[in-house]
């Protein structure tokens, strides 16, 4: 186990990682108390290294490490990497680590669950029983302990083994194209891009007049720069509830910002609520300009539910079939849209799922597949013209 502490050990130790073709690679961080996740430690795996780096160390610049994840020859194999690849979108100027082998996401293409937790794909795969204990610990703090360490670098050593067997499961079951489609959303830069004028998409509006979409926004827009910028979590700049009551009342004064009971006393002579009330007033100049632009909400049908009945039951047959859970395959929502219209824009009706599922899920509805009881099981037929 080797915890390294300075550049030059850092590149040294990459040069021996990019020699493999594939890399596991994992993270500890903390952000209960940040809006951007500290990066308290980064661990790596290869066939002949394995090690902590220490992002936190005096002086270390984790270049050598970023070039690594930038490195196409070289597979880097995360678990549930999402929040991970967050961290180092930022760390590393937008940053996508590519290729990418997601564990999560190749046990649920193969049958294993659809979000299966690391541990229990562990024990699963390799029938090893992984010690949880120092997961919530405070990474932050140095130095690590031992059982801190060992936890640590075991996350990365598992997840090497896990990869070939997986790879392996994922080629024999001919869905390799299943792990690609799934892995666009990750690699897509708009994922990770936190831009301050599409912050009110986190909220729900509940209203749709110009003014009171445009006050939302503003508020929305305020709060996120105030918490990027100050690096705390958007609720300790203001809770949702807040930005509502804004909304509703959208001040465009201080006396008016004080007046309301989102904000605490004395808050209306702040710079940050000089900042808002100049977004604010901004946004009340001219609301229709400012406003959001809404996606139309498509109404389904009133008589739609006795097929929706029938493609849950048929996606209970695909998914027995191909030994997944049904939600990876399509959700209730989806099914509601593709009762409603056979060109509905959901997943279930593009890609692999639309191989799997929708393409039959079709013709179920319009009568040219049949669901019958043979032996006791529901299975799907062909019906002749």
């Amino acid at each position: 186990m080797e915890l390294i502490q300075t550049t030059d050990a850092l590149a040294n130790a990459c040069k021996v990682l990019g020699q493999d073709r594939f890399v596991a690679v994992d993270t500890e961080f903390m952000r209960e108390s940040t809006f951007w996740p500290q990066l308290c430690l980064i661990q790596a795996a290869g066939s002949k290294a394995e090690l902590l780096i220490d992002p936190l160390a005096e002086g270390i610049d984790l270049a050598p490490f970023l070039e690594l994840l930038r490195k196409k020859d070289t597979v880097k194999v995360f678990h549930a990497c999402r929040q991970d690849l967050e961290i180092f979108f930022h760390k590393g100027g937008e940053l996508i680590p590519e290729p990418l082998f997601d564990s999560q996401i190749a046990a649920a293409a193969v049958g294993l669950g659809d979000s299966i937790s690391y541990d229990n794909l562990v024990r699963e795969l390799l029938g090893e029983q992984i010690d949880k204990g120092s997961r919530f610990t405070d990474w932050s703090r140095r130095p690590l302990s031992d059982k801190q360490a060992e936890y640590a670098l075991a996350d990365v050593t598992h997840l090497h083994k896990l990869y070939p067997i997986l790879q392996e499961k994922l080629e024999q079951s001919g869905r390799e194209e299943w792990l690609k489609e799934e892995l666009r959303l990750l690699t897509n830069p708009e994922t990770y891009r936190m831009d301050p004028e599409n912050a009110w998409k986190r909220l729900k509006p509940r209203k749709t007049t110009a003014k009171w979409l445009a006050a939302m926004k503003a508020a929305a827009r305020w709060r996120e720069i105030e918490a990027q910028t100050r690096d705390i979590p958007r609720s300790r700049v203001m809770k949702d509830d807040g930005l509502y009551e804004l909304a509703q009342s959208a001040p465009v004064s201080q006396e008016q910002l004080a007046a309301l009971r989102a904000v605490p006393k004395g808050f209306e002579r702040s710079k940050p609520a000089e900042r808002l009330i100049a977004m604010m007033q901004e946004a009340m100049a001219a609301p229709e300009k400012h406003a959001p632009k809404l996606a139309r909400q498509n109404h389904l049908p009133n008589n739609i539910g006795p097929v929706v009945e029938l493609l849950k039951v048929f996606l209970r047959v695909v998914a027995e079939e191909e030994g997944v859970a049904p939600r990876l395959i399509a959700t209730v929502p989806d099914l509601e849209q593709i009762a409603a219209s056979d060109k509905a824009d959901v997943p279930a009706l593009s890609g692999w799922r639309y191989k799997v599922f929708g393409e039959a899920a079709l013709k179920l509805k319009r009568g040219e597949l049949a669901l019958i009881l043979e032996n006791g099981k529901v299975v799907a037929i062909e019906l002749e013209d």
